[in-house]
């Protein structure tokens, strides 16, 4: 009895409640509006159920949100978040009425709107059917359009004057104090040593601090230490292992497709792991912003003689295949996922909501859309051999896919017709390949060189673009300070969220280009700062006027994610491998001690551990991860192989390394909480172990567990 409760009080320490920011996947919903719904109600249901239409049939109006719940003459149309209780669903699929009366729409788009309706019928339509002041229901002015917010090219701005000077640090404490002051609130204390080294090192590397690094900076009384601290960690190879993740999930990075037709792996991609090499070691490199993009684009044509660079090109190279590789709607989808990452990937920009129709609320007209996507029309995915591989003669490809370096290369270019509402059998005006109108200082040039990769590298990753520098400083911000600046990373368009702080987004992009767009000088400044280096302790003034901290008056306590996670539950077990790079792994078996960085990514069948801890589907390009707390992911805590393995694997450390049991439980909070243990939790482990020696080697795994499990390890204060 004595033994149930006290591992019942572990359990309760263990697994507290933790506090996590709501998922905001307002965007991502308006997306799936914009691409897969909007352009099948025009086409097919706007001319009797709209506005326009010469006679409005049974009283329902689909042309609006408002339309679209309250219904028509028979009921509502749509019930959001409940797929059977409104109308629409059931005429779509021929059961009560017959929708379209021209002919039942295919399965896949009556399940589009099946899950449009289960994600609460997201619909950015108002009754009055106004258009947006740039995206009118004539041409799009696009020189109104420029006048947007973050159409306007970044600017420096001078510091504004504050209460408190002497807590700016780096220059972004100054706008951020600026804000406060506008609030009446006042910047948190600095975060305790310990609390400070834990978070730039999860931060920076990926990885907690060893307890001899923590006990190092604490006892080091230098002014600089800090300094000194940042600097190594940002020289650390784990560096680009940390920071290539967000990288990955940005370029939906996967080694397989979605769809694979028996064992055919012709589509796929098992050497993959060598565009993740790259990135790791461009990060790492401290390549420059610019010249990064750039080499993902067109590394074959900017250094065609520079073979250490042809990886980068998996950034297109590793999209979604399909079969049928001549249909021209197959082509179609593929070009849009290119549009899409690269759009929304490196521009923040929504382009490929222009495939059907203008955009409804950017200066993006269907033109544009196809300009672009001519470019990956003018291109075909490539298997390059590696070398010793044997070469198909006649496409000099690899001959087979095992052996081969999977990137993009030019092939005939091509301009495209618009497809008249996305429709590739209905043939538009014919489109020059070209960078988008609202984005060029004139009338948009004709790419002219080869497919057009170079010259729409060189147009994105122009200092004169405004969006490229903003919306990257906004990811890399995100992941530091855990919230952007802008709330919606890949969309600053109309839909997006606007700035909490405009003057400290824009200062802080143009002085990233002026900084030769290093990546490591924007990091460094960021957790340099005071805004960085506050507790995350809020008062109830600050939770009062500012709940959900935009104004920054603390630190965001934040949750790990899964390769974190993961990697400092093997790291404490003094199982982690520190080797870099090559094949991917799997990383819910007890034996893989890799990073979780290399985990094998599936676009068919999503590995368990990832899936079950938030991992983004590799299908599309994700801006962040979407936080969930499921018992699936405690149950694989406590009773999974590789939890288990991991606990001995600590036990046994913890018996080499301590003498006592005191010495070991105190071991065991250094190795995994960076910090001592308290009285209190120095006695209830002492007592839980010790209870009954005959039972202690299964005691310590069970400890072990519990601390494993815990929600202080999950946690970064």
């Amino acid at each position: 009895m004595r033994f149930a409760l006290s591992f019942v009080l572990l359990m309760l320490v263990a697994f507290g409640m933790s506090p996590l920011r709501a998922a905001e996947p307002d965007a991502l919903r308006l997306d799936f509006f914009e691409k897969k719904i909007r352009p099948v109600l025009v086409e097919h249901c706007y001319e009797c159920h709209s506005a326009d239409a010469k006679t409005l049939k049974g009283g329902l109006r689909l042309d609006t949100r408002e339309g679209v719940l309250r219904g028509g003459e028979t009921g509502a149309a749509v019930v959001a978040g409940k797929p059977n209780e409104g109308l629409l669903l059931k005429a779509l699929r021929y059961e009560d009425f017959e929708m379209p009366p021209s002919g039942r729409l295919p399965d896949k788009v009556i399940a589009d709107f099946k899950k449009w309706i289960e994600l609460g019928a997201p619909d950015p339509r108002v009754e009055s059917g106004s258009p947006t002041p740039t995206a009118s229901a004539g041409k799009i002015d696009i020189e109104a359009g420029k006048k947007f917010w973050s159409f306007q090219p970044p600017q420096r701005h001078r510091l504004p004057s504050v209460k408190q000077p002497e807590w700016i640090a780096t220059p972004i404490d100054g706008f951020v104090l600026a804000k406060l002051d506008e609030a009446s609130l006042s910047p948190s204390p600095a975060a305790d040593l310990r609390t400070l080294i834990r978070r730039v090192s999860f931060d920076l590397i990926g990885l907690p601090p060893t307890p001899d690094e923590v006990e190092a900076f604490v006892a080091d009384p230098s002014p600089d230490a800090y300094e000194q601290l940042v600097d190594r960690l940002l020289a650390s190879p784990h560096f680009g292992e940390r920071w290539a993740r967000m990288w990955l999930d940005l370029m939906r990075f996967a080694e397989d497709q979605a769809h694979i037709v028996g064992n055919d792996r012709s589509l796929c991609f098992p050497n993959a792991y060598l565009y993740r090499d790259w990135v790791i070691a461009a990060f790492n490199g401290d390549l420059p912003f610019d010249q990064f993009v750039k080499l993902q684009l067109a590394a074959d044509v900017i250094a065609p003689d520079d073979a250490s660079q042809r990886a980068a090109l998996g950034f297109i190279g590793l999209g979604p295949k399909y079969y049928r590789r001549n249909s021209p709607e197959v082509m179609a989808e593929e070009w849009e996922d290119r549009v899409d990452v690269v759009s929304r990937g490196l521009l923040g920009l929504t382009v490929a909501c222009a495939r059907c129709h203008d955009h409804k609320f950017d200066p993006i007209a269907t033109e544009d859309y196809y300009a672009l996507a001519g470019v990956f029309a003018s291109t075909e995915m490539f298997n390059q051999p590696l070398a010793g591989a044997e070469t198909d003669e006649k496409s000099g490809q690899a001959k087979k896919v095992e052996s081969a370096l999977h990137i993009i290369r030019d092939a005939k270019p091509t301009d495209l017709n618009v497809h008249i509402r996305g429709d590739v059998t209905r043939k538009g005006a014919l489109v020059n390949r070209r960078f988008l109108s609202v984005l060029s200082d004139s009338e948009s040039q004709h790419f002219e060189t080869g497919s057009g990769r170079r010259e729409l590298a060189d147009a994105i990753a122009d200092r004169r673009n405004p969006l490229t520098a903003r919306v990257f400083v906004n990811r890399v911000w995100s992941l530091l300070i855990g919230r952007p600046l802008v709330g919606t990373p890949s969309n600053f368009g109309a839909l997006g969220q606007r700035p909490t702080h405009p003057e400290l987004l824009d200062d802080l992009a143009a002085r990233f280009m002026d900084n030769g767009w290093s990546i490591k000088s924007l990091h460094r400044e960021i957790v340099l700062s005071s805004m960085y280096r506050q507790s995350s302790d809020a008062d109830g003034a600050k939770q009062s006027i500012d709940p959900s901290n935009r104004m920054l008056s603390h630190m965001n306590r934040r949750r790990l994610d899964i390769e974190q996670w993961r990697d400092a539950v093997l790291l404490a077990a003094g199982r982690l491998s520190p080797s870099l790079n090559g094949p991917s792994i799997e990383p819910e078996k007890p034996e893989e001690t890799r990073r979780t960085l290399y985990a094998r990514i599936s676009r068919l069948e999503l590995n368990p551990l990832l899936a079950r801890f938030d991992f983004p589907d590799p299908n599309a390009h994700s801006d962040r991860r979407v936080l969930t707390t499921t018992p699936l992911q405690k149950l694989f805590v406590l009773n999974s192989p590789f939890m288990l393995a991991q606990a001995e694997s600590f036990v046994g450390r913890l018996m080499i390394e301590g003498t006592s049991t005191a010495d070991r439980v105190q071991r065991a909070y250094a190795l995994i909480f960076n910090r001592p243990a308290t009285e209190v939790e120095l006695k209830l482990g002492v007592v839980f172990v010790d209870e009954n020696a005959g039972d202690a080697p299964a005691r310590w795994i069970q400890y072990a567990q519990v601390l494993l499990a815990s929600n202080e390890l999950l946690m970064l204060d």
